[in-house]
C-alpha cells in the first residue's frame, strides 16, 4: 500500500489515497503505521476518500487507533496533497469531515502549496456540544497537587484552555493524561496549556486526545484564540506559537468563524508491506 508521510509544524500524519488503495481496519493499521519503533512513526493517519457532500472526504485515525473528527494540520496538509498529486485543480476546495464541511484555500508559489487557509467554522460553546458532563464552560478542576482553570471550547473537537506563566516546567505527561481522561469529558479531551505573550501573541504546548504531546495541534491552535479573546486576554486575531513553529489565527467578527492559516510539507513516501 503506498503512503505519503506529511507534516504540518510537526504534527506527523501518514496520508493514504483512498481512491486507489482499499484500507479494510483503519484503527488498526494506524496503531501500527504510527508506531515509532515498529512502524512508519506518526500521531496517525489520513485518509483521504470521495465525498458526495464535497470536493473530498477525511477520515483521520490517532496513532491509539480512536477515530477523530478534525485535525487543522491534517487539514492543511490534505490540501497540499490533493493539489500536488493532481487531484484538483482547485485553488478553493471543500473537505468532508466528522466536524463537517471545510473550505480550504491555496496559497501557491511556482505551482507549490506553501500555506493553506482554512475555515475552521465557529466556535462551539455550549457545553452539552463541547461535550461535557458539566453545566460551565469555565471551571476549577484539581489534578493531583495542583488546581488548573480551565476554559472549554470545541472547534469540531473539544478543547480544554488553561493559562500558565510558565510553561517550560509542565509536566505535561503527568497532567495532560489526567485532564484528556478526566470523567468531566465524556469524549475525553485535547489539552491547551497557554502562555500570553501579549495581545497578538500566544505560546502554546498541546496534549492531543489520543496522540499525547504534539508538535502543533490546528483546532488547538484556533480554540486558544477564542478563549483568550473571550477572556480579553488578547485580540480575535492573533499568532499562536507552538513547538513545531506559528500558526496565524483569525476569529472574524463578520461570520464569526475561524481562520487558520499556516504550512504544509511532504516529508517522505513509501510502501507499506505489512
Amino acid at each position: 500500500m503506498k503512503f505519503s508521510k506529511m507534516q504540518g509544524l510537526g504534527n506527523d500524519y501518514i496520508y493514504i489515497n483512498c481512491f486507489e488503495e482499499k484500507v479494510e481496519d483503519p484503527r488498526k493499521l494506524s496503531i501500527n503505521m504510527s508506531n515509532r519503533n515498529f512502524g512508519i512513526g506518526s500521531d496517525g493517519i489520513v485518509l483521504i476518500m470521495p465525498s458526495n457532500k464535497a470536493d473530498f472526504k477525511m477520515r483521520m485515525f490517532n496513532s491509539d487507533g480512536s477515530e477523530a473528527e478534525m485535525c487543522g494540520n491534517a487539514t492543511r496538509c490534505l490540501g497540499k496533497y490533493v493539489y500536488e498529486k493532481k487531484l484538483t485543480s482547485k485553488l478553493d476546495i471543500t473537505l468532508e469531515t466528522l466536524s463537517g464541511i471545510k473550505n480550504l484555500k491555496l496559497h501557491i508559489k511556482d505551482d507549490i502549496v506553501e500555506k493553506v487557509t482554512v475555515n475552521m467554522g465557529e466556535p462551539i460553546l455550549n457545553t452539552y456540544d463541547i461535550p461535557l458532563n458539566f453545566s460551565n464552560n469555565v471551571f476549577d478542576l484539581k489534578i493531583l497537587d495542583k488546581n488548573f482553570n480551565i476554559r472549554c471550547v470545541s472547534m469540531g473537537n473539544p478543547h480544554a484552555i488553561i493559562y500558565l506563566e510558565n510553561l517550560e516546567e509542565l509536566d505535561i505527561q503527568k497532567y495532560g493524561k489526567l485532564i484528556e481522561n478526566n470523567a468531566i469529558f465524556p469524549n475525553r479531551t485535547n489539552v491547551e496549556f497557554l502562555r500570553i505573550k501579549n495581545k497578538s501573541e500566544i505560546d502554546m504546548r498541546v496534549w492531543e486526545r489520543g496522540a499525547g504531546e504534539t508538535l502543533a495541534c490546528g483546532t488547538g491552535a484556533c480554540a486558544a484564540l477564542v478563549a483568550s479573546s473571550l477572556d480579553n486576554k488578547t485580540y480575535r486575531k492573533c499568532k499562536v506559537n507552538l513547538l513545531g513553529g506559528s500558526l496565524d489565527i483569525n476569529w472574524e467578527k463578520k461570520d464569526n468563524c475561524v481562520y487558520m492559516t499556516g504550512p504544509c510539507e511532504f516529508s517522505f513516501e513509501g510502501i507499506w508491506l505489512k
